[in-house]
């Protein structure tokens, strides 16, 4: 989540850099990356965002709410919703050795919109193994993938940032179809 931190800092520090102009025409102000991103348990987000206990996953309204909580409370756009619950993470999700129900894994929401996710994966063949017997997956189909880790891998992570949704946000946008150069959607699928 820091080397995370620092990518979106000098992301925004580069695009301030390089578009100070087309910023001020535009009248957008970058947002600051605070030192520290605020984080919240996703059993503690489901109770500020007013949602069931039993809710398996962030709906956008509870994205929105927790968007407008780290933005009363801590004064950031940005707020990391960490420990979401195994069931909703692929299997290759590192458990949580303290809660192995939940993941170690995150979302970034920025603006009350979830913009990353990411998170430590398993790096143990035996691991492997064991989350795809849970989940009644035979190991055929990923044998590819899981085999690389049969004689050893060092613990790793990573993230994804939605970049469009990313700018969308920035800009002020009402869709991210809106800073997509060719948007997919029910009614356009080329090209």
């Amino acid at each position: 989540m820091a080397v995370l931190r620092e990518t979106l800092a000098g992301m925004l520090a580069e695009v301030a850099a390089r578009a100070g102009g087309a910023l001020a025409t535009l009248g957008l102000a970058l947002p600051g990356v605070p030192a520290e991103i605020p984080a919240v348990h996703f059993a503690e987000a489901l109770k500020i965002a007013g949602a069931p206990a039993d809710e398996p996953d962030l709906a956008p309204a509870h994205e929105r709410a927790l968007g407008e909580w780290a933005r009363r409370e801590h004064g950031s756009d940005f707020l990391f919703v960490t420990g979401y619950p195994m069931a909703k993470r692929p299997f290759y999700t590192h458990p949580d050795p303290a809660r192995p129900t939940h993941s170690n894994g995150f979302d970034l929401l920025f603006r009350g919109m979830e913009l990353v996710t990411g998170g430590q994966r398993l790096h143990r063949y035996e691991d492997y193994l064991a989350a795809l017997a849970a989940r009644g997956e035979p190991v055929e189909p990923y044998a590819g993938y899981v085999d690389a880790f049969r004689h050893g891998m060092p613990p790793h992570g990573g993230f994804a940032i939605g970049l469009e949704r990313f700018v969308a946000r920035l800009t002020g946008a009402a869709n991210v179809r809106e800073v997509t150069a060719f948007p997919r959607d029910l009614h356009r699928l080329t090209p």
